[in-house]
């Protein structure tokens, strides 16, 4: 058992940084939110959240002014995500998920907001970055830096028709300045290219 000296010296640690000392990370579940390790979970005190939020180990929120950083309610961390606000807006809707997997989150600029929307996932090696709009039930999976990125909103990943899902990036390599509009998909292999689109529907026929 951690002796209060102990809590104490990380505590001064974590307000020089601008976190939530350790009793005020573990009081987020006076919200409905799960925080499984609060030595481990770092949360801006400037960062809004929401209910209902699962953070795993190694979850940081990082916001260096007020109204920057905002998470919705259901979403889950699983750990290994990091999200830094440090000028421009990050917003995250409600029920998303991060992970399994590292996933980086970040924006420098005021004009280069980061939104996210409902229902999204986002599963692997994922680096967000610059302005990039990705909308209900998008889909990033694998080993994928975006950046200037936008999905159109659709049906989460369990809609029954692919072709109305949220739009999707899978595979790996860098998507820049990409848009795609629900129900298509670009699986990319070192690189993204708009010729490489195609409809959902192609990956998965069985939900025509």
């Amino acid at each position: 058992m951690l002796s209060d000296a102990i809590i104490e010296q990380l505590d001064r640690a974590r307000l020089a940084m601008g976190y939530l000392p350790i009793a005020q990370t573990m009081a987020l579940a006076d919200q409905g939110n799960v925080i499984l390790d609060p030595f481990s979970t770092l949360i801006s005190h400037h960062a809004k959240i929401g209910t209902d939020n699962i953070f795993h180990p190694n979850t940081c929120l990082s916001a260096y002014a007020s109204s920057l950083l905002s998470v919705g309610n259901g979403n889950l961390f699983q750990g290994a995500v990091s999200i830094t606000a440090q000028n421009g807006l990050i917003q995250i809707g409600d029920e998303n998920i991060f992970g399994a997997g590292n996933i980086v989150i970040e924006t420098h600029q005021t004009d280069a907001p980061v939104t996210i929307g409902a229902n999204g996932r986002f599963k692997g090696f994922i680096d967000i970055s610059g302005r990039c709009d990705l909308g209900n039930g998008c889909q990033v999976l694998g080993n994928i830096s975006l950046r200037g990125v936008r999905l159109q909103g659709g049906g989460s990943y369990q809609h029954p028709v692919a072709d109305e899902r949220g739009a999707v990036l899978k595979g790996h390599g860098r998507a820049l300045d990409i848009a795609l509009k629900a129900g298509q998909v670009i699986a990319g292999d070192g690189s993204f290219a708009i010729t490489e689109m195609r409809m959902q529907s192609h990956y998965h026929p069985d939900a025509r």
